[in-house]
């Protein structure tokens, strides 16, 4: 299992970002659907923001992130 490293402030940061994440991936899904917006990639682009907005979301849930998880120091 994944052992908490991040602290309140971080865990607000990611699930905050992923909820965005998430919300611009159902917005981008709708244009996409009904044509307002098209592009060839759209709908990588909607599975990328849903399933990184998602494992932000669970990062934060988890109190683990896998940034700091690699080495890297985050300034959260």
């Amino acid at each position: 299992m994944v052992e908490c490293n991040i602290d309140a402030q971080g865990k607000a940061a990611r699930f905050l970002g992923g909820m965005a994440s998430v919300i611009a991936g159902l917005v981008l899904a709708a244009l996409l659907y009904t044509d307002i917006l098209a592009f060839d990639l759209g709908w990588y682009a909607v599975a990328g923001a849903l399933f990184g907005g998602a494992f932000a979301i669970w990062e934060a849930r988890a109190g683990w992130c896998i940034v700091r998880a690699i080495g890297i120091k985050t300034p959260l």
